[in-house]
This record gives structure tokens, sequence and C-alpha cells, in this order.
């Protein structure tokens, strides 16, 4: 466990990729932060004109229901720019809910009430993005303290007509009933299909919350729960739904590090002289690289539990297939990681069930709170991002994902294999 403990666990969330469950989310082969190979040469022979990104993702909500783009997954920058874009006075009549991945819908009445400005604790608000499955990130960022309040004040500022509303997705877990592995399966498995459960949950809170009704949403998460034709199986959360609602989604994602292998290209001014901007995939030379040029390829299984690596099974498809913007929010190597909330940093009974909910999830964390708190005190000398070192899925983790899956798949068959 190195010195930059909580910037690096979510900033690997943020492409929907850490473990919680080690066969049942994706795993990243490669470092979050974006790589551009060798193997696809970047043209400039043909690109789309960078906009100033607020003005057009908020035109954006004129053609699509939704606007679908990473949050919350230890990016300081993108985060500060998406209270910017709720906090423009235009937002509201462009927009009426906001779909986050760090809600538990066993508490969206709650949410509801705070939202709408009631007397509600904070202390029983920090339930719906603490308690939920996605531990690693969500209980861990400060990102929400600040969203959840913002919109409360704005709503406190207009007509009820206009008033946003906030709309957890991730399944209703209840921690108080998660002892081991086993009680996560629930939340995180597959069916015979590879079908995910979380992501069907996710699919299923859309559909019923803002698309059937033909709302507006800004919807934050991370980015593999967004992409056009991602995921294995049903396929992830915006790719089922869409079987339902095509075309009426738009996914932005962010560039991360970009470079040709481990080596970063000389740096990239902001495009077109706009920063922020957005710059579509679409007519653009970075839209005609593949995803694993931006992402890196999860690891999941296939019907017999072998691990795969889920680009290559899609070769054919490129950027602009899968995602339709990229979000440039200033030079890559001055990008800052989000910080570790001090309400968290203090309260030890929160980081004790922190960790007891992560090693439950098998997921590498220190021992003891005197461990953690060293991990807290040292990640905060390390605010810029550092591309970590390209490298491959180890064959251990690979056979850990399969006897997961086969442990699931057969629970009372001998799994060590």
């Amino acid at each position: 466990m190195n010195e930059q403990f909580f910037p690096r666990m979510l900033r690997s969330a943020r492409c929907g990729t850490v473990l919680l469950s080690l066969a049942s989310i994706s795993l990243p082969s490669q470092p979050c932060r974006a790589q551009v190979s060798a193997s696809h040469p970047v043209s400039d022979t043909q690109d789309a004109i960078p906009e100033p990104a607020i003005p057009a993702i908020l035109k954006t909500f004129e053609t699509f229901e939704v606007v679908g783009m990473p949050a919350a997954h230890g990016q300081k920058d993108i985060d500060d720019f998406i209270l910017s874009l709720i906090r423009d006075p235009r937002f509201p009549a462009s927009v009426n809910d906001i779909v986050v991945e760090c809600g538990n819908v066993r508490y969206q009445p709650v949410l509801d009430r705070y939202i709408a400005g009631e007397d509600v604790p904070f202390t029983e608000v920090q339930h719906v993005w603490r308690d939920t499955t996605v531990q690693q990130m969500c209980g861990a960022s400060g990102f929400y303290e600040q969203l959840f309040p913002l919109v409360r004040s704005l709503n406190q500022r207009l007509p009820a007509r206009s008033r946003l509303r906030v709309v957890a997705a991730d399944p209703p877990i209840d921690w108080g009933k998660i002892y081991t592995h086993e009680d996560l399966t629930s939340f995180f498995g597959r069916d015979e299909n590879l079908a995910s459960v979380r992501e069907g949950s996710i699919a299923s809170v859309m559909e019923r919350e803002v698309l059937s009704k033909h709302r507006k949403a800004l919807m934050l998460f991370g980015v593999f729960h967004l992409v056009h034709g991602g995921g294995p199986g049903e396929g992830d959360a915006v790719t089922r739904y869409e079987r339902h609602y095509p075309g009426r989604t738009f996914v932005i994602s962010d560039f991360g590090y970009y470079g040709t292998g481990n080596e970063p290209l000389g740096e990239m001014n902001a495009p077109g002289g706009v920063w922020p901007s957005l710059l579509r995939t679409k007519n653009s030379s970075l839209g005609t690289l593949g995803l694993d040029s931006f992402l890196p390829s999860p690891i999941t299984t296939d019907q017999n539990c072998n691990a795969i690596d889920a680009f290559s099974s899609k070769p054919s498809k490129t950027v602009a297939d899968q995602i339709d913007a990229f979000l440039y929010l200033g030079p890559q190597k001055l990008l800052l990681a989000e910080p570790l909330p001090a309400d968290i940093a203090l309260d030890r009974a929160y980081r004790s069930e922190w960790l007891r909910r992560m090693k439950v999830a098998g997921l590498p964390v220190p021992s003891t709170l005197e461990e953690l708190d060293v991990q807290i005190v040292a990640s905060a000398a390390h605010p810029v991002l550092t591309p970590a070192p390209r490298q491959p899925v180890s064959q251990e983790t690979k056979l850990r994902i399969r006897q997961d899956c086969l442990s699931r798949k057969h629970p009372t068959a001998n799994t060590a294999k």
C-alpha cells in the first residue's frame, strides 16, 4: 500500500472498474489515466471544432434526454467542473434530475426530503452516498458532500416547477447485513447470461425515474457504466436501457493521461484555445481510435468463467461508436486529486466500518486505523495526479476471478482448479 492510497483508490474507481467483488466488477488491466498506444497513431487531418464546455453541454439537452459523464472518481478537476455546471443559472431550465452512482436507492425518501429543503440532519443524509456498494469510491468521496447541499440550496431559490431532483441509482445494499464476501453476491453477481445485477439495477432506475417520464437528466457515473454498446452479456447500464430508449443519451468522457505507450506525448494545448472545452468524437481524429487508447480494458468472465479482455472481443468498435465527446479541463500533468474530507479523516468509527467493508469485499486496505492514518496524511502531500505504470492483469488475479465466478455458479463444488 503506497503513500497515495486514497487518491489512487478513488482515481482507479473513476473508470467504474475497481473491484468490490473480484469476479463481478470489471478489473482494469491498465491505469485509468488514458494511454494512446503506438498502434493507434493520432492524425490531425480530421478534427471536430472544440466548443466551450458548459454552453455545449447545456445545449446538448435540447437534443438528448440524458447526458452522462464521470464524477466523484478521485479527479478534483472534473468534480469542480460539474459543480460549476450545476451552478450555471441556465442549468435548472435544461435539467430535471441528477442521477448519481453514489446513491443508495434505500435512502431515496431521505434524499428527496433533504433536497426539497426539509429539516433532515446531514448525518442522516450521509447514508445516501456512504452506504453504497461502491464503498471504496463513494465512501471516501467529498464530492457528494458538496453536491447534495448545493442542489438543496439551489432549490430553495427556484420556483417549484424548476426544482431539481437527485436520483440515487445504486442497489439497495444494507451493510448491517453484510458480513462475508458471499453476502455481496446478490449485488455484484452475474446471471447465466453474464448480466450484471448492479448494471441491471442502474438501468432499471434510469428507465423508471427518468426515461419513461421523458425527464432530462445529468447522469454522474464511471465511464464504463455509460459507454454505448459496452459490457458483457446484456451490457452495462446505458447499453442495457438503450435497447428500449435508443438515441436519448449523450456520453462524455475525460481525456485522462494522453500518451503513446508509457511515454507522454507533447503537452496538449487547450483545443482551439477553448478551456474547458467539449470535443465531439464524430468527425474527430480521436474518434477513429479504439477505446483501449484511452481507457483500461475491463477484465470480465465468459460463460465458462474464463477471464477475458472486454476490449479484445470488440476490436471493430471505435471511440466514436461508444463515446460522444471528450471533456478537456487543462494540461494533463496539472490535474488534481480529490482530497479526503476532514469529517471522514477524523471520524474513527466510520473509518473502522469503512475498513471492515473493504475487507469483506476482498480489497487491499491497511490492516489498522493507525496505518490508515499514516496513509491519509501521506496522501495529502501528493495532490497532483500522476500516471501509474501500465501493467497487465496477473495470472493470479485472473485465477481468483475464475474461482469466484465458479463458486457463484456452483456453490457446492470444489473450485480450486
